[in-house]
């Protein structure tokens, strides 16, 4: 969860936690009886990204795989387009893809609301409520932020609270939150990482009923200041050596507003020593990439990430009808060194991207002299490939645009290394002034070749720059999907090979 200031937020939960115990009833908020249906043909609508049927939802939350199925749990406010009433929405996919949605999960109770947290297959049973129970662990946002669980044995359709929650009472600081839990395996404990303030705090558990504090984590050189958020450690494997990274969400991103940092190191159980790096070091260096963390007990032991897709400069004030809010196309999560020796966590489109894909074909193989049109035939979503060479000078590569005159810009700086994405002209802009804005991001050249993935919805554009090495997120509202590419090279030469796949719909 994300406000913008410590007493704001005190008074929000304050006054969240009153209006929910007020509406509840049972533990279940009346929404049934709403007007509003869901339109998955309306304007900006993602054709191929996660959204709920209708309202509200904002963190990722609760990822875990079981019996043939992803779950996704989400920050959701069933009554409404803005933030509250917290609740954690649910869809399950076999697929990563195509989702199936189901009731809300958790209701807010006399605890207060359900923010952020995470799910857990309890395949020991030691917790007690049953082998290969789905345990979720939250947080109860009340008058003070506490940890409480609540548990599933059918498979995720019903939850029902730990009597004694919560779990893990609030010490006395007010932001106290967003836990995420794993087993460790070499000291056989359940470990909890947990946003306290500026810091990750890490718990320990045999049974994710009792909780020992273990040790905390804090990392101020050079870094922006800003609450911590939505944490994740996860283990990966680096040419045969286990390596740790630690995902964490904050304000300071460097382009502005909210955005999701990591920390490279070793963890024994105990405690997280981060390795040596020019921190900070950015997950997605677009504007709408937040709060993501990966699922767990996935069954090819990947590391798979997804974040909310917007920025809390502007998320409240997003064009939105039916839904607002969005998350990230599901990214597998890699390990690779940068040319100056330290890891860098990189990202790619999972495989199951190609369920829903049609035939590659090549749209363009060339010098580029002068200004190339390509027409674009794909309704729903689509993937360009595209590899640049012999650059002459730094300037823009190309354009997306539509028959309105909406585009965006990309282009790439030669001396900083920089790649730019531009999306002053991209559509619907003036709900905010954070919004419109030239973004950055580093590029990590391993041969004289820009090799660009670029994924397009309808509200859009995600970019992987040589193997997802770095990578861009950014919302677009145009009134129709950009259908024309336009390959730059009015004043800058080089050398161009784009190819072009059809996404189809998930939900049509």
């Amino acid at each position: 969860m994300k406000l913008k200031s410590k007493d704001m937020k005190l008074l929000l939960y304050l006054f969240l936690f009153g209006f929910v115990t007020l509406s509840c009833d049972n533990d279940e908020i009346d929404y049934e009886n709403e007007e509003v249906q869901a339109d998955y043909e309306e304007k900006y609508r993602p054709q191929i990204h996660f959204t709920a049927e209708k309202n509200w939802i904002n963190d990722p939350n609760g990822m875990v795989y079981l019996d043939g199925e992803y779950h996704l749990f989400y920050q959701h406010n069933p009554l409404g387009t803005n933030w509250g009433n917290m609740s954690w929405g649910h869809a399950v996919s076999e697929d990563l893809f195509h989702w199936e949605h189901l009731p809300v999960a958790i209701f807010p109770d006399d605890l207060g609301a359900i923010f952020s947290g995470s799910a857990v297959i309890d395949k020991n049973n030691t917790a007690g409520f049953g082998e290969n129970a789905m345990i979720a662990i939250y947080t109860s946002a009340g008058d003070k932020q506490a940890q409480s669980l609540a548990y599933s044995t059918d498979k995720g359709r019903s939850f029902k609270k730990y009597a004694e929650n919560p779990v893990i009472p609030n010490p006395g600081i007010n932001d106290f939150r967003d836990p995420k839990v794993f087993w460790h395996e070499e000291s056989e404990k359940w470990v909890m990482s947990l946003a306290t303030y500026n810091s990750i705090t890490f718990y320990g558990s045999a049974n994710l009923l009792n909780w020992d504090r273990l040790s905390a984590f804090e990392y101020y050189e050079g870094l922006p200041y800003g609450v911590w958020e939505c944490p994740d450690l996860i283990s990966m494997d680096y040419n045969g050596e286990e390596k740790w990274v630690l995902i964490v969400s904050t304000n300071g991103a460097p382009n502005g507003g909210t955005g999701t940092q990591y920390f490279v190191g070793d963890f024994d159980g105990n405690e997280f020593i981060p390795d040596n790096a020019p921190y900070p070091l950015w997950l997605d260096y677009g504007k709408d990439n937040y709060a993501g963390v990966t699922w767990s007990n996935e069954p090819q032991g990947r590391s798979i990430f997804m974040g909310w897709m917007s920025n809390w400069e502007y998320a409240g004030q997003t064009p939105a009808s039916v839904f607002r809010g969005a998350m990230t196309l599901p990214r597998e999560l890699f390990l690779d060194t940068y040319p100056d020796g330290h890891l860098i966590v990189g990202s790619k489109i999972v495989e199951e991207i190609n369920v829903i894909s049609e035939n590659e074909t090549g749209l363009f193989d060339g010098q580029v002299t002068n200004n190339v049109n390509l027409d674009i035939d794909a309704p729903d979503a689509y993937e360009l490939s595209v590899s640049i060479s012999g650059f002459s000078n730094s300037g823009n590569i190309l354009k997306l645009q539509n028959s309105n005159g909406e585009l965006v810009t990309i282009g790439y700086d030669i001396e900083r290394r920089m790649l730019t994405f531009d999306r002053t002209e991209s559509g619907t802009s003036n709900f905010s002034g954070a919004f419109r804005k030239s973004i950055e991001s580093p590029v990590d050249f391993r041969e004289e070749m820009l090799n660009l993935q670029i994924i397009v919805d309808q509200s859009s554009v995600e970019i992987f720059v040589n193997g997802g090495l770095s990578s861009q997120t950014n919302l677009v509202f145009p009134e129709e999907i950009y259908n024309e590419l336009v390959l730059t090279g009015e004043n800058n030469s080089f050398y161009a090979d784009v190819k072009f796949k059809s996404l189809k719909s998930v939900w049509k």
